[in-house]
């Protein structure tokens, strides 16, 4: 096992005592959803949810690997982002409902139904079944084409689904009435958009994660270090793109200022979920400034 986690440190480009975290945290939560999915006897879906730059996507591929390779339990992942609806589709609701709807991440912006259908494929899939997984490229800001999906092959025991929102419950409709920052404040002053995102987060969002048998949380220590990571992972998709795109234009790519003001459009609730979710989190990770874990707080 060590020398996969070693590669797979390697793969990620994280620091060398990395290792220690999938030690201390990652291998024992790998283990609990395993215990988990035994007593269940049948395939689970785990929510994995954090704000931007928290480390969702890589603790879903460590326990992908652990569970799959290392304790005898098939996973597949993906993620809420290659769920969000096409460009096309978010320009239409932002000409026919608000224009903020145009940005993609926040609740009404995703393929809800696409999500039930991968589920239920995964969670049915036999030893010749191949599932394409959804795929969206934020560099163009637009779903991948299905021939790009990755295909995942045979029986799942677990499906990790990891997204910034995962889990969240809707907001109370009193803190709906005030903005709560410049954006809000310029371009959502009647509440209208704010409004259309936590009645779609009310509605079926609340369905799609009431399939959900764990829920783990990994919660930043801030905003502003939200921001901070955010932008480090634009400037990580941007050396990306650059070393594989060669110079074709991409639509997604943001500049620093561009980043702050998208933020802006999860703001509200991510702080909601800072607030409300950890106490009914089944796994909590705290994650300390200098983006490690400092704390594992369960819920049994």
């Amino acid at each position: 096992m060590q020398s996969t986690i070693a590669n797979l440190i390697r793969q990620e480009h994280l620091p060398d005592d990395f290792a220690d975290t999938v030690a201390e945290y990652f291998y024992p939560l790998a283990i609990r959803l395993r215990d988990l999915q035994n007593q269940h006897n049948m395939p689970v879906i785990i929510g994995i949810n954090g704000a931007q730059g928290t480390g969702k996507s890589t603790l879903a591929l460590f326990l992908e690997v652990l569970l799959t390779k290392h304790l005898d339990c098939p996973c597949a992942r993906f993620s809420l982002d290659d769920i969000y609806l096409t460009r096309a589709e978010r320009e239409a609701l932002a000409l026919d409902v608000h224009p903020l709807l145009k940005t993609r991440g926040v609740p009404g912006s995703h393929d809800i139904a696409l999500g039930h259908r991968v589920l239920d494929q995964l969670l049915a899939a036999d030893t010749n079944d191949v599932v394409p997984i959804p795929a969206f490229d934020k560099s163009r800001d637009d779903r991948a084409p299905m021939q790009e999906w990755p295909l995942h092959r045979g029986p799942v025991k677990v499906v990790l689904l990891e997204g910034w929102c995962v889990g969240a419950i809707p907001e109370p409709e009193l803190l709906l009435q005030q903005p709560i920052n410049a954006l809000e404040r310029s371009e959502d002053a009647n509440g209208h958009w704010r409004g259309y995102v936590n009645q779609h987060l009310a509605g079926e969002y609340q369905q799609f994660f009431a399939r959900l048998a764990y829920l783990i949380m990994l919660k930043a220590p801030s905003m502003e270090c939200v921001q901070e990571w955010r932008t480090l992972q634009e400037q990580k998709l941007t050396d990306r793109v650059a070393a594989h795109h060669d110079g074709a234009p991409h639509v997604g790519i943001m500049t620093p200022r561009q980043i702050q003001r998208f933020i802006m459009h999860y703001e509200r609730l991510t702080r909601w979920m800072l607030e409300e979710m950890p106490a009914r989190s089944d796994t909590l990770f705290v994650i300390d400034e200098q983006h490690r874990i400092r704390e594992a707080r369960y819920g049994d």
